[in-house]
C-alpha cells in the first residue's frame, strides 16, 4: 500500500477568526444563542419543485436549465430579489434512470459568470460543472454523460470560483433524482410531491428592506440566518394522504448544520447522500451539514399533525457552539395528516443487480492519502486553479484519511465519487454515516477514514475538486484539485481560465473553462472521457 501524506500544515486559526472565537469564549457562560431562528406560523403550503421536462434526442435525455434573476415573496407583501433556474428561486427537479445518457443545456441569463455542478454525480471531469466550467453571461453549456451509479437523491448548484456562496444563497439550487431497479421495486413511498417529497432546507437573513443579506463580519462558519425556508417557503405545511411519507432532505444552506427529527416520533432512515442503506435504521434525529442529504420515512395517524424540527445540533468539539448555531432549535415543516390515509408498506428493498459491482472493498485499497483541514487550508494550501494537488489512477481503490484540526465546523466533499466512512477515530461509523456519502461533517480533532474508488473516466488536464462545503470556507480557498489518469500516466496541465468574479476568492485563481462554454460543447468535451 502506498501512503500519500500532507505537506507543510498550518495548524492555526487565522488571527481574525481566533480573536472572534476567544471573544465569544469569554461569553461562553451566557445561555441561549447569538444566531436564533424566528418562530413562524405554518400557514403556507409547501412549494414542490416541478419535475423538469425533458426530450429524448438520438437516445439522449436532454434537459434545459436557465439561470435567471427574479423576485420572490418570502415575507408578506415584500418582493425579494432572487436568482433561480427556470424561475425566480431554486430550480426544477431533474430525474433520470441508471443506464440513461443525459445532457443538460445550461443557459446563463445572469449578468455574471456562473456554473452548475452536479453534486454527488459520477461523470467526466469536463462535465462536472466546477470552477473550470463556468458559463459566461448569455452563453449555453451542454454537458453530457451516462448515468452509472445507484439510485440516489443528488442535487445541483453553482460552483464558480470565489462566488459559490453568493450564487447558492441567492437561490440557484435544485435536486437531481436517480432511479434504478432497486428503487423502482422498493417498498417505499414513490409518488413525487405527494408521499415522496423533496425538502430543501435553507436559512436566510433579510435586511430592513426585505432583501437577502450575506454577512461579511468574519463570523464562523458563515452566514446563519434567522428565517428558515423549506423549498423556498417560510412556515410551510404539507398535506399527508398516506400512512407514511418519504422526505428527501437536503441541507441547501451555506453554513448552518441541522439536527433534524420529530419531537413526538422516530423515523426510518433509508438513504444517505449516495443511495440506500443496507436496511432501514430507526432513529430520532439525523445531523445534516451543508450539502448532505438523507431520505427518511415518517409514519402518521389519521388527523394528526407533527413538525419536522431542527434540534440543538451536535457540532462536536467546536469552540462556542452557541455562536455557530449549535444551540438553535426550531420547527422546519409541518405535516398534516388527512382524516383517512391510504396504506403504506414498511420500508424495504432488495439489492440492485449492480450491487456487487458497486461494492467498495477495503481489501482492494492500494493508496492511503492524508488530509488535514485548518482555518482555510487543506494540507497547508489554499486553492490554486492552476495546481493539481493529487493524482489518482483509474480503477484504484483508496482511503482518504481526513481530519479537521481546528475547533470550528468543517465538512469534506469529494467530487465524482461516493465514498464509505470506514471508521471515525478507529470506531465503526454511526448508522447515519454507514451509507454511501459524498459529503461528511468533520467533528474537530477526529479522524475519518473514507473508502472510495475512481472509475471510468480519465483526464490528466481537467481536475475534480475536494473541499469544505461550508461555502464561505470554500470561496476563501479551502479547496484542492485532483485528476484521474491511466496507469503510468502523469498529471497534465490545467487549461488557462479567465476566472470568475467572487468577493471571497483566494487571489490565486486564473480559472479554466475546460468543459467549454458556447452553444454546444458536448461533442468536443467527449475527448476528455478517457478510460470510459
Amino acid at each position: 500500500m502506498r501512503r500519500v501524506g500532507p505537506g507543510h500544515v498550518i495548524g492555526s486559526i487565522s488571527a481574525g477568526a481566533l480573536a472572534l472565537l476567544l471573544g465569544l469564549a469569554g461569553c461562553a457562560l451566557v445561555p441561549g444563542s447569538v444566531t436564533p431562528v424566528d418562530e413562524v406560523e405554518f400557514t403556507h403550503e409547501l412549494a414542490i419543485p416541478p419535475l423538469a421536462p425533458s426530450r429524448v434526442v438520438d437516445g439522449t435525455r436532454v434537459f434545459s436549465l436557465t439561470a435567471q434573476e427574479g423576485t420572490t415573496e418570502f415575507l408578506p407583501g415584500v418582493q425579494t430579489r432572487t436568482w433561480g433556474f427556470d424561475g425566480p428561486y431554486l430550480g426544477p427537479t431533474l430525474r433520470a434512470e441508471r443506464g440513461e445518457r443525459v445532457a443538460v443545456e445550461v443557459t446563463n441569463d445572469l449578468d455574471e459568470p456562473t456554473s452548475v455542478h452536479w453534486h454527488g454525480m459520477h461523470l467526466p471531469a469536463a462535465m462536472d460543472g466546477g470552477p473550470h466550467q463556468e458559463v459566461e453571461p448569455g452563453e449555453t453549456w451542454r454537458p453530457t454523460w451516462e448515468i452509472d451509479q445507484p439510485a440516489a437523491t443528488l442535487w445541483y448548484h453553482p460552483h464558480p470560483h470565489g462566488a459559490t456562496e453568493k450564487h447558492v444563497y441567492r437561490g440557484l439550487a435544485g435536486m437531481f433524482l436517480l432511479d434504478d431497479d432497486a428503487s423502482r421495486a422498493a417498498d417505499l413511498p414513490q409518488e413525487y410531491g405527494v408521499d415522496d417529497v423533496p425538502v430543501v432546507v435553507q436559512d436566510k437573513v433579510f435586511d430592513d428592506a426585505g432583501q437577502l443579506e450575506l454577512s461579511d463580519n468574519g463570523s464562523e462558519p458563515g452566514t446563519l440566518g434567522g428565517t428558515v425556508l423549506a423549498n423556498g417557503t417560510v412556515g410551510a405545511y404539507h398535506e399527508v394522504t398516506t400512512e407514511a411519507v418519504r422526505l428527501r432532505l437536503l441541507n441547501g444552506s451555506t453554513a448552518r448544520t441541522y439536527q433534524l427529527g420529530f419531537a413526538d416520533r422516530e423515523m426510518d432512515l433509508v438513504a444517505t447522500d449516495g443511495g440506500f442503506l443496507d436496511a432501514p435504521v430507526r432513529l430520532e434525529q439525523v445531523r445534516l451539514a451543508p450539502g448532505e442529504r438523507a431520505e427518511v420515512v415518517v409514519r402518521m395517524e389519521p388527523g394528526e399533525t407533527t413538525r419536522l424540527h431542527s434540534f440543538e445540533a451536535d457540532l462536536g468539539g467546536v469552540v462556542v457552539p452557541f455562536a455557530m448555531g449549535g444551540n438553535d432549535d426550531f420547527d422546519v415543516l409541518e405535516l398534516r395528516a388527512a382524516d383517512r390515509l391510504a396504506p403504506s408498506p414498511e420500508p424495504a428493498w432488495a439489492p440492485s443487480v449492480h450491487a456487487d459491482a458497486d461494492e467498495l472493498r477495503e481489501a482492494d485499497v492500494a493508496v492511503t492519502r492524508e488530509f488535514e483541514l485548518d482555518d482555510r487550508h487543506i494540507n497547508g494550501r489554499t486553492m490554486d486553479m492552476g495546481r493539481i494537488d493529487e493524482t489518482a489512477t483509474v480503477d484504484a481503490t483508496e482511503v482518504w484519511q481526513v481530519r479537521s484540526i481546528v475547533p470550528m465546523p468543517h465538512t469534506f466533499h469529494v467530487h465524482d465519487v461516493q465514498f464509505r466512512v470506514l471508521t471515525v477515530d478507529g470506531d465503526p461509523p454511526p448508522p447515519e454515516l454507514a451509507g454511501p456519502k459524498d459529503t461528511v461533517y468533520l467533528e474537530p480533532n477526529r479522524t475519518y477514514r473514507l473508502l472510495m474508488r475512481f472509475e471510468d473516466y480519465t483526464d490528466p488536464d481537467v481536475p475534480y475538486m475536494f473541499h469544505c462545503h461550508m461555502l464561505l470556507h470554500e470561496d476563501e480557498g479551502m479547496m484542492g484539485q485532483f485528476v484521474v489518469v491511466e496507469p503510468g500516466q502523469q498529471a497534465g496541465t490545467v487549461p488557462e481560465h479567465d476566472g470568475g468574479g467572487g468577493s471571497h476568492g483566494s487571489g490565486q485563481h486564473e480559472g479554466s473553462d475546460a468543459g467549454g462554454s458556447g452553444p454546444d460543447v458536448a461533442p468536443g468535451a467527449d475527448a476528455h472521457q478517457g478510460h470510459h
